[in-house]
């Protein structure tokens, strides 16, 4: 399932990329299929040998080209271990809602991204996340949980403060805010009760069929009920900036 729309953040075959905060990896394997020579890094032991295992397997079967690339690091967002200008293309989703010092974070991925290159960035959307942290505080008082909810002007204006040109902005995944809701409502460690295991069950179809019906369904209501405010920005040759 992924966030970013790649045909508003086009990559080329050789291009470097970093996924910040990579989770189990989805969007690095995206982008190790497009071709290009992919880092996913995050602060979890455990997710970086999963995505290392998952990229493995790619190369063995032959799902992405033999000229790319692909590894999986642990380490700090706040402390990249990287020359400064090193990437063409960063993705940063879902994790500086998690971060205490997101400027800092900022600040580390406009450093190791190349004049002229391109950054896409995904949080939750003000609205749906609010739901939530109204229906639970379990949602997200919890080690490691959310610690901020952003406003589309916010994050917009936190690229900007880091020497970001923001170029577009979209909604996703209207499908599973109702998911979160549910779980929400019940208790989110209560995978059991039927309305939350019946709803599992219809994300599970749409993500494995992707059938008409809720594509279709989900593109209407990604403006209104889209769970991730996703935004795109590129970084300014010096001259420019």
């Amino acid at each position: 399932m992924l966030t970013v729309d790649f045909t508003r953040f086009p990559l080329a075959p050789g291009d470097r990329v970093l996924d910040l905060g990579c989770g189990a990896g989805r969007h690095a394997f995206e982008c190790y299929r497009r071709g290009a020579h992919v880092v996913a890094l995050d602060r979890s032991r455990e997710d970086v040998r999963t995505t290392a295992g998952w990229l493995a397997a790619m190369r063995e079967a032959g799902e992405a080209p033999a000229a790319a690339t692909a590894a999986a690091v642990e380490g700090d967002a706040l402390a990249l271990p990287f020359p400064d200008h090193t990437f063409d293309a960063l993705i940063v989703s879902e994790i500086m809602e998690h971060v205490p010092d997101d400027k800092g974070l900022l600040a580390e991925a406009v450093r190791v991204l190349r004049p002229g290159g391109r950054i896409a960035v995904t949080v939750p959307r003000y609205g749906p996340e609010r739901v939530c942290w109204a229906l639970s505080d379990a949602y997200h008082e919890v080690e490691g949980g959310h610690i901020r909810i952003y406003r589309a002007h916010q994050l917009l204006a936190r690229l900007r403060e880091a020497g970001l040109r923001p170029y577009g902005t979209h909604h996703a995944h209207a499908l599973h805010a109702p998911y979160w809701w549910l779980k929400c409502a019940v208790g989110v460690d209560n995978d059991t009760a039927w309305p939350v295991r019946a709803y599992h069950k219809l994300l599970v179809w749409d993500l494995m069929k992707r059938p008409v019906v809720t594509r279709a369904a989900e593109r209407a209501l990604d403006p209104l009920l889209g769970k991730s405010f996703v935004a795109y920005a590129t970084k300014p040759h010096p001259a420019a900036a």
